[in-house]
């Protein structure tokens, strides 16, 4: 190797170490055998030997469909398998138009980086996740962050881009079900506020897809406010179980993002066995009832488990499969973790920095096929008194 290359790798080196020495080393490590209380597969939609069926069969029939995309959407990538998708998506999803991205994150990336131009002004919840964080920080807007679901400190950054000198437009992002702390925005709320101040909204949809709405569209359309959204995203990789995104929208939104989301305009197409999966999945969620029942039932209970079994302890105020128990500090939140990974639960600890210090925590997803008995178990593993309150962050 070259001095310059040798020296690159020492900095890596240094850099990794710092990183295990401060235990946030991040590792790639699989569960095997252990209940699944750490997925997003919340219906079990990615393990459903029937949907795997349909998209099987569904594969077998098309076949003269090619095994890659073979380009991007603007080049070789474009097929009427993904217009006649995207249009079902439009339909189900209630809305105008929609376009197919490979992921949330190519999805928040492109729509955050490109609609919010320079003399724009975007707002966004300060819990939103990385992938719009990263596309609030492409976008040449200017950028602030409110208060996570305060409606005041909301409305005062409003006032104060109507107040501005810019004329420019004004974008407010959220996502609908939070994903580290299971929780939702007050959606209604939120629209009214955007309303009042000129500002458009964009809702991320990542955690309700397949889990909210009469067929699992998601929780703006479970509210009726479909109309009155600009822009959601909707990924199939959590509730849907397959692979990809769309952001869902208005025809003209669609031909925008088409031109400016780099995200799209640059990535190889999904392939047609994905383009396939996305549609059976959405065919499969609509006979899904029984099963998003299921899994509300799964949530009360534990709910209740927790508030009978181990009552003060401190929890995030869910509603969502997503349900966080806060042990602040690293090391006892990691300790805690492992004690259940040797209890046979896949439960996994969301630390500092991905959460404020103080917030760290357990994340335990639910699913629709988690039993009462893996429950009642996974209880007796968790705390049974509250951590001292001066350990919470305020």
């Amino acid at each position: 190797m070259t001095e310059s290359i040798l020296s690159i790798a020492q900095t890596l080196t240094d850099r990794l170490a710092a990183r295990r020495q401060s235990g946030l080393l991040r590792q790639l490590r699989t569960a095997d055998g252990l209940v699944d209380f750490c997925s997003n597969d919340y219906l079990g939609f990615a393990r459903s030997p029937v949907l795997r069926t349909m998209i099987q069969e569904a594969d077998s029939t098309h076949t003269r469909l090619r095994t890659g995309a073979t380009g991007s959407r603007l080049l070789a990538g474009q097929t009427q398998l993904a217009d006649s998708v995207e249009q079902e998506l439009a339909a189900f999803y209630q809305t105008e138009a929609s376009l197919i991205f490979n992921s949330g994150y190519d999805a928040n990336l492109g729509l955050l980086a490109c609609l919010p131009q320079s003399g724009d002004t975007l707002i966004t919840d300060e819990l939103i996740h990385a992938s719009m964080i990263d596309g609030a920080r492409l976008s040449y807007a200017t950028r602030s962050r409110f208060r996570h679901n305060d409606l005041n400190d909301l409305e005062s950054k409003l006032q104060q881009a109507s107040n501005s000198t810019q004329s420019g437009q004004v974008f407010v992002a959220v996502e609908s079900v939070y994903s580290m702390d299971g929780d939702q925005a007050p959606l209604g709320e939120l629209v009214r506020l955007c309303e009042r101040y000129g500002a458009a909204l964009i809702v991320d949809e990542a955690h309700a897809t397949g889990v909210y709405g009469p067929a699992g569209e998601g929780l703006v359309v479970a509210l009726g406010l479909a109309d009155r959204v600009l822009a959601r995203v909707h990924t199939f990789g959590k509730g849907l179980g397959v692979h990809g995104a769309v952001v869902v929208g208005s025809a003209l939104l669609r031909d925008y993002l088409i031109n400016f989301a780099r995200p799209f305009i640059y990535t190889t197409a999904l392939p047609p066995h994905s383009l396939l999966a996305i549609r059976y999945a959405h065919q499969y969620v609509q006979a899904a009832a029984d099963t998003r029942d299921q899994l509300q039932t799964i949530i009360r209970y534990f709910q209740q488990r927790v508030a009978s079994e181990r009552p003060g302890t401190n929890w995030t105020n869910s509603p969502s499969p997503i349900q966080c128990l806060l042990i602040p500090g690293n090391e006892q939140a990691r300790q805690l973790a492992q004690q259940a990974q040797r209890a046979g639960f896949d439960v996994r600890a969301i630390l500092s920095p991905t959460v404020p210090i103080g917030q760290e925590r357990l994340r335990i997803c639910l699913h629709a096929f988690n039993t009462v008995d893996e429950i009642d178990r996974l209880i007796t593993v968790l705390p049974v008194t509250p951590l001292p309150n001066e350990l919470y962050a305020t």
